[in-house]
C-alpha cells in the first residue's frame, strides 16, 4: 500500500509538474500577450506620445509674433480708418471681414491640416503659409494711404475710396492669413501634448502667455510717437506721422513673426500623416473618410452635450468682450478724453493713452496666465474660474459707464468754444485701472475654453484642426454680430461707445452664469482613465 501510495504520489507529482509546465508555458504567453498589449497602451498613453515642453514653448511662441499684429489692429486701425474718411458707425462694418474670414478659413484649414501629406508635417505647412501671407497683408494695410494717393485720392478730400479699398483687401488677407497661423498652432500644441489633458493646458496657458507678451510689445511701440524716425522713409505726403508710426509698428511685427515661425519650425518637428496612421494601424475601428462638408457637419452632430454648452459660454463671453476690444481706444479719445477724429490733438492723446492701457492690461494678462492652473486648482475647476471671471468682467465694463459720466462731468475749458483740456489725473487713473483689470478674465478667455474643448471633443471623432475649427465659430459668429450691430446700436442711443459696451456686461454676466451652473465638469470618468494611465506610466 505504502508502495502503490508512493508510486500514486510520484505519477501525480510528474502529472503536476506536466501541469505546471503547460500552464507556465500558456502563463508565458498570457503574459508576452500582456505585456505586447501593455506596450501598445503605454505607447499610446499621455506620457509616451507627448513631445517635450520646450517644443511646445517654442511653438506657443509663435502667438506673441501673431498677437503683436493683432494689438496694432485693436489699438490704431479703428482710429486709422476713420483717418481715411470712413465714419464711426460704419467703422464696425469693416471688422466684418474678420470674422466672416475666420468663420470659412478656420474650419477648412483645420480639415485640411489633419489630412496633409506633406513631408514637412500636416500643420508646418499652413503655418508656414500663414506667416507669409501676414507679411503682404501688412504691407497693404501700412501702405494703403499711399497706395490710395498713388491711384487717384485727393488729400483734400475727407473720403478716400482708393486707399479704404487697398486697407479692406490687406484687412482681409491679415484676418485669413492670422487664422491660418492660430489654428493650426494650436492643433501642433495638442499633437505634441499627445493625449495628456493637464499638458494641453500647459500648453494653452503658454499660449495665452505668449499673447500677453505680443501685446504688451505691441501696445508699446503703439502708444510710442517717434517711432516712425528708425524708419524716416514712411512718412510721406499721404501718410502723416500716424500713419507712418503705424507702418513703422508693422515693420516691427513683421521681423517678429518671421523670427518665432522659423525658429519654432526649424527646431520643432512634426509627425508626417504617413506616420501618424502606421501607429494606428492595430486600431480596430477607423474612422470614414467625409467630405469636408460632411466632416463638418458630422463633427456637429456628434458633439455631447457639454460641448455645446461650451460653445453657447464661448459665444456670450466673446458679444461681451469684442465692443471693448473693437473700440477700446476710441472710447478713451472720445469719451474719457472729449477729443473728435481728425482733431489733430486731443484724440490722439486719447488714443495713445488707450494703447498704454492696453499694455497694462497685457502684463496683466501675461502674469495671470501663469497661475491659471493655480486658481482652476483654487477655486474648484476650470469652469468655476470662467465663471467668476465673467462677473468680474461685467463689473469692468459697467464701471466705463461711470468714467465716460464722470469725465463729461468734468470737462475742462480754457475758453468757452475752444477744445476742452484732457480729463483730470484721476480719471485717467480710473479709466488705466479697468484696463489693466481686465488682463485677468482675458487671460483665462484665452486658455480654458480651448483646454476644455479639447477635453471634450475626446470622444467627437474629429481631429484637432476640425474641432478648434469648431470651436472659433463660437467665437467668430458674436464677431460678426457685434460687428454689424455696435455701429446702429450706438447711434440708436445717440452715439458713443458706452451702449455696446453696456450690452457687452449684460452677456459677461449670463455667460457666467452657465459657466458655472449649466457647463459641465469632465466627465468622472475622464479623471479616473488619466490616473490610471499615469499609474500605469509610473509602474512601467
Amino acid at each position: 500500500m505504502e508502495v502503490e501510495t508512493a508510486a500514486s504520489s510520484n505519477s501525480n507529482n510528474n502529472n503536476i509538474n506536466s501541469s505546471n509546465n503547460i500552464n507556465s508555458s500558456s502563463g508565458n504567453k498570457a503574459k508576452e500577450e500582456q505585456g505586447t498589449k501593455s506596450s501598445k497602451s503605454t505607447s499610446s498613453s499621455p506620457s509616451a506620445n507627448r513631445s517635450p515642453l520646450r517644443k511646445i514653448v517654442l511653438v506657443a511662441s509663435i502667438a506673441a509674433g501673431v498677437q503683436f499684429g493683432w494689438a496694432l489692429q485693436l489699438s490704431l486701425l479703428t482710429p486709422y480708418v476713420q483717418l481715411l474718411g470712413i465714419p464711426h458707425t460704419w467703422a464696425a462694418f469693416v471688422w466684418l471681414c474678420g470674422p466672416i474670414s475666420g468663420l470659412l478659413v478656420q474650419p477648412i484649414v483645420g480639415y485640411y491640416s489633419d489630412r496633409c501629406s506633406s513631408r514637412f508635417g500636416r500643420r508646418r505647412p499652413f503655418i508656414a503659409a500663414g506667416t507669409g501671407s501676414v507679411v503682404i497683408a501688412v504691407f497693404l494695410i501700412g501702405f494703403a494711404a499711399d497706395l490710395g494717393h498713388a491711384l487717384g485720392d485727393s488729400l483734400d478730400k475727407k473720403t478716400k475710396p482708393r486707399a479704404v479699398g487697398v486697407f479692406v483687401i490687406g484687412f482681409w488677407i491679415l484676418d485669413v492669413a492670422n487664422n491660418m497661423l492660430q489654428g493650426p498652432c494650436r492643433a501642433l500644441m495638442a499633437d505634441l501634448s499627445g493625449s495628456d489633458h493637464k499638458r494641453m493646458r500647459t500648453a494653452n496657458a503658454a499660449y495665452s502667455f505668449f499673447m500677453a507678451v505680443g501685446n504688451v510689445l505691441g501696445f508699446a511701440a503703439g502708444s510710442y510717437t517717434h517711432l516712425y524716425q528708425i524708419f524716416p522713409f514712411t512718412k510721406s505726403k499721404a501718410c502723416d506721422v500716424y500713419c507712418a508710426n503705424l507702418k513703422s509698428c508693422f515693420f516691427i511685427s513683421i521681423a517678429l513673426l518671421l523670427f518665432l515661425t522659423i525658429l519654432a519650425l526649424s527646431l520643432v518637428k512634426e509627425k508626417t500623416l504617413d506616420e501618424s496612421s502606421s501607429e494606428d494601424e492595430g486600431d480596430e475601428e477607423k474612422p470614414v473618410k467625409l467630405p469636408f462638408i460632411g466632416e463638418l457637419v458630422g463633427a456637429f452632430r456628434g458633439l455631447k452635450k457639454p460641448m455645446w454648452i461650451l460653445l453657447l459660454v464661448t459665444a456670450l463671453n466673446w458679444i461681451a468682450w469684442f465692443p471693448f476690444l473693437l473700440f477700446d481706444t476710441d472710447w478713451m479719445g472720445r469719451e474719457v478724453y472729449g477729443g473728435k477724429v481728425n482733431d489733430g490733438g486731443l484724440y490722439d492723446k486719447g488714443v495713445r493713452a488707450g494703447s498704454l492701457g492696453l499694455m497694462f492690461n497685457s502684463l496683466v494678462l501675461g502674469f495671470t496666465s501663469l497661475g491659471i492652473e493655480f486658481f482652476s486648482r483654487a477655486l474648484g475647476g476650470a469652469k468655476r474660474l470662467w465663471g467668476i471671471v465673467n462677473f468680474f468682467l461685467a463689473i469692468c465694463l459697467t464701471l466705463t459707464v461711470l468714467i465716460t459720466k464722470l469725465a463729461h462731468s468734468s470737462r475742462r475749458y480754457n475758453a468757452p468754444g475752444q477744445d476742452p483740456l484732457p480729463p483730470p489725473t484721476g480719471i485717467k487713473a480710473g479709466a488705466l485701472a479697468i484696463f489693466a483689470a481686465l488682463g485677468v478674465p482675458q487671460a483665462v478667455t484665452y486658455s480654458v475654453p480651448f483646454a476644455l474643448a479639447s477635453i471634450y471633443c475626446d470622444t467627437s471623432g474629429a481631429g484637432q484642426g476640425l474641432s478648434l475649427g469648431v470651436l472659433n465659430l463660437s467665437i467668430v459668429v458674436p464677431q460678426m454680430l457685434v460687428s454689424v450691430i455696435s455701429g446702429p446700436w450706438d447711434a440708436l442711443f445717440g452715439g458713443g461707445n458706452l451702449p455696446a459696451f453696456v450690452l457687452g456686461a449684460v452677456s459677461a454676466l449670463f455667460s457666467g452664469i452657465f459657466a458655472i451652473f449649466v457647463l459641465p465638469s469632465p466627465p468622472a470618468d475622464q479623471v479616473k482613465n488619466k490616473m490610471a494611465r499615469s499609474a500605469s506610466m509610473a509602474f512601467h
